[in-house]
């Protein structure tokens, strides 16, 4: 209590000294105060303070043992240990002992240290502070690794004769710089200039990387950043190598309603004769009245060499596009125009369809005369291939609109019957295709009705757990004759738990579903009071007649269609599984797909299996079986692993595959990737590749956050 008495009276009379003393001066407006155990005023007006002492002043906070000001000189005497903090905690200042003016904004402070952003540390023998701007330091050692007693040597440091901090330009400037990694000089220069930790976007360079490929050599990334402005950036990247000459680019800029981000590469290298490069861009925008612009820029100049450099290694086809849409509660818009080129070795660009265009209108309503909820879509479609050969050479242009109403009743028993409807009318125009009429038009539709009866289970067990069993039964019916026109659209049909009830099965709209059909299936929840659930689905299709719709690995074929039978668990830790089948009675499988995903605090897994089988007319030569995994481990607070595969049992052999190790601690980020495609083609070369990149805490490097930090101990 008697600490608290002087601290009040000692903050009140040196707070009203300093003030008064700084308008004398015409100093700084800012007020100042001070709490400390002793404070007393000598007959020449200087103040001492002793005893836990803090004085604040404008953004600063000063603590130490002892505080003396002296009005003659304006300064202010400091005895050790003193710490001086800025109120954002950008920078922090430890020193044993300090000569400072009354602002706190000139003077020396010897046997320093000061971190910046709580990241960098720079330790001196002399700290000076210069015009409320610099900060220089001499005999500095700069890291952002911690530094014990007991293992004085950092992981990575800075040694300097001299050191300036510009605390407006936020910069770092290092004179007769060295840099050491566990103590030995490993680099040095006579000029260095660096960002200190709180700048988000400086000048100069960034962290560069190590690339090693059996096809272009070992080489090096050395990216350097340019700001343009507030607004936008450029990052331009040389990378050279034994076989290749290439500078890579990103441009970024933010608009007012949107942004745009473009990445490319330039090339000359040993594979191919001819200047390589690429060009991958992608901007929206917010238009008036709700709409968006979006646009999408890919161009390569040849097929392999995405794959050759890892850009983008997975992209088959360049895809060009621009869109208009509009979503509202009950509406959406959409236009959009893409232009296609194929990197496919199977593929030629006269025969695939080069330019699409698409527009859709669809909106929602309640009719007032039927109830239930309805929708009207009208769309228009068009692609054309450059090539004029009859068929093969086929242009389509159509226009359709589409109706459809559904309406729900609850029985009194607490069944749920449905009424269904759609009424679509189109018109197709096709050309350069002689097996079908120019002009062709079509009207056709849907009417069902459909029955679920669920059953409810509340949570009365001894684990707490409820079920909910619904049985589901659709009967619908549609022309099972009509006008045929070229499938474009709908060649790949999946039968799964989203479509098991749907009126068409098909994903696109030159195809439509036909006959007289019932689907029938059951579906099944459980909902544990942990959060853990478990669901099921399975039902199967049976029709009036075969129509010879579907391919046979689809399931649907036939009279009777396979079994569709979908499981899921996911536990409350971090673990699900969930299966996918299309099987006959007999227990041959046509599809499956298999999905595990375990995320622990150490491990996060992802892996698939996958089986399709053969089918001529879904282009598929022989069976799919294939495994995907993607994995992630924590061998400890600073090791991290990371494995990418994918295994393809037919050709028993990995289709590409992936390997990472990471360490981070807090001042440093290593990474070391290998990884290895196996395909090839007369486009895609066999690679083996490896990555080595580093970054360092402290030059505007995003280390893992979740990094153990090293702790002193003793």
């Amino acid at each position: 209590m008697r600490r608290f008495a002087f601290s009040a009276l000692a903050a009140l009379l040196l707070g009203t000294a300093i003030a008064a003393y700084a308008q004398d001066t015409g100093g700084s407006d800012a007020p100042a105060s001070l709490v400390a155990d002793t404070v007393f005023v000598d007959p020449d007006g200087k103040l001492t303070a002793t005893g836990h002492v803090e004085v604040f002043q404008g953004s600063r906070r000063l603590s130490a043992d002892k505080v003396v000001y002296d009005p003659d000189s304006e300064r202010i005497a400091i005895d050790g240990p003193i710490t001086m903090i800025e109120a954002d905690g950008s920078e922090i200042i430890l020193a044993d002992e300090g000569d400072l003016s009354r602002d706190m904004s000139d003077g020396i402070l010897k046997g320093a240290r000061m971190v910046l952003d709580r990241q960098l540390q720079i330790s001196a023998n002399e700290l000076a502070r210069v015009d409320s701007r610099y900060t220089r330091a001499t005999r500095v050692r700069a890291s952002s690794c911690e530094v014990c007693a007991s293992n004085p040597t950092p992981l990575w440091e800075i040694r300097a004769t001299r050191v300036t901090h510009d605390t407006v330009e936020k910069q770092i400037y290092y004179e007769n710089a060295q840099f050491r990694v566990v103590g030995v000089p490993v680099f040095w220069t006579p000029r260095l200039r660096t960002p200190d930790p709180t700048v988000e976007r400086a000048r100069g360079f960034l962290a560069p990387s190590i690339r090693a490929t059996t096809s272009l050599g070992t080489g090096v990334k050395l990216p350097y950043f340019i700001p343009l402005g507030a607004d936008k950036d450029i990052t331009l990247t040389p990378y050279l190598s034994a076989g290749t000459r290439t500078v890579e680019l990103r441009y970024r800029q933010a608009f007012r309603r949107g942004s745009v981000e473009f990445n490319g590469a330039f090339t000359r290298d040993d594979l191919e004769s001819d200047t390589r490069g690429y060009l991958f861009g992608s901007g929206s925008f917010r238009l008036p009245a709700d709409y968006r612009l979006s646009f999408g820029v890919q161009y390569a100049s040849d097929a392999s060499y995405l794959s050759d450099y890892g850009y983008y290694d997975d992209v088959d086809r360049l895809t060009n596009s621009v869109a208009v849409s509009r979503v509202r509660r009950n509406e959406y818009i959409l236009g959009t125009v893409r232009h296609y080129e194929t990197l496919r070795n199977n593929e030629k660009n006269a025969t695939i369809p080069s330019v699409v265009t698409d527009t859709l209108w669809h909106r929602r309503f309640a009719p007032a005369l039927l109830g239930g909820e309805g929708g009207l879509k009208f769309t228009t479609h068009t692609h054309r291939r450059s090539s004029g050969e009859d068929v093969i050479g086929r242009d389509v242009a159509s226009s359709a609109i589409t109706g459809d109403w559904r309406r729900n009743w609850v029985l009194s028993n607490g069944m749920v019957v449905s009424s269904l409807a759609d009424l679509t009318a189109d018109i197709y125009r096709i050309g350069d295709d002689s097996t079908y009429d120019d002009t062709i038009s079509r009207g056709y539709g849907t009417l069902g009705v459909e029955l679920r009866w669920p059953f409810l289970r509340a949570a009365t067990e001894p684990d707490g757990s409820s079920w909910l069993v619904e049985p589901i039964a659709q009967l619908a019916w549609s022309p099972r004759s009509g006008a045929e026109v070229p499938n474009e659209d709908s060649t790949l049909v999946e039968f799964d738990e989203g479509n098991l009830f749907s009126l068409d099965r098909y994903p696109g709209s030159d195809a439509y579903e036909r006959g007289l059909r019932a689907n029938l299936g059951v579906g099944v929840t459980r909902l544990d009071m942990n959060g853990s659930t478990f669901n099921l689905t399975f039902g199967r299709v049976f029709r009036s007649e075969d129509l010879d719709q579907f391919s046979t690995s689809t399931g649907l074929d036939g009279v009777t269609s396979d079994w569709m039978v979908f499981t899921q668990y996911a536990a409350d830790w971090g673990f699900s599984v969930s299966n996918r089948a299309v099987v006959s009675d007999g227990m041959d499988f046509s599809r499956d797909e298999l999905r595990v995903i375990w995320n622990r605090d150490k491990l996060d897994l992802g892996t698939s299996y996958t089986w399709l089988a053969e089918d001529a007319e879904e282009r598929r030569n022989g069976a799919t079986s294939e495994l995907a995994v993607d994995a992630a481990w924590d061998v400890s607070d600073r090791w991290r692993t990371t494995l990418q595969n994918r295994y393809d049992f037919e050709a028993n052999r990995a289709s590409k595959t992936k390997i990472g190790l990471q360490y981070f601690t807090e001042c440093v980020t290593v990474e070391l990737s290998a990884s290895r495609r196996y395909t090839s083609s007369d486009t895609v070369r066999p690679t083996t590749s490896f990555n080595l990149g580093v970054e360092l805490a402290g030059f505007g490097a995003n280390t893992r956050g979740n990094a153990a930090l090293r702790r002193c101990s003793g």
